[in-house]
């Protein structure tokens, strides 16, 4: 479930906070293992960027998470931040 009162923590505060730190691991290091640009690492920590499948596999092996663990944050992030503005009622399914 979506919270309504707040939004979810973007996946790449999740991969700096959770991660990195404790792993004392740099986004060049990351990205250097991971065989993938060190901008794309900084961008996704920074929020410019979202997880992608691919990176999603990636961080998973990386990490020993899985897929789902990186996009189900990125999907929660994204339909939080993309909520419409305005409420829309059921069809009705009168014949």
């Amino acid at each position: 479930m979506i919270p309504e009162n707040r939004i979810p923590t973007h996946p790449g505060v999740v991969l700096e906070e959770e991660f990195l730190v404790p792993l004392n691991l740099t986004q060049v290091a990351l990205a250097k293992h991971l065989g993938v640009p060190t901008q794309r690492i900084n961008e996704l920590i920074n929020g410019k960027r979202g997880v992608t499948p691919e990176t999603a596999w990636l961080l998973a092996g990386a990490f020993k998470t899985t897929p789902q663990f990186w996009l189900n944050l990125q999907a929660n992030y994204d339909l939080a931040v993309n909520r419409p503005d305005r409420e829309i009622q059921p069809l009705s399914l009168v014949a």
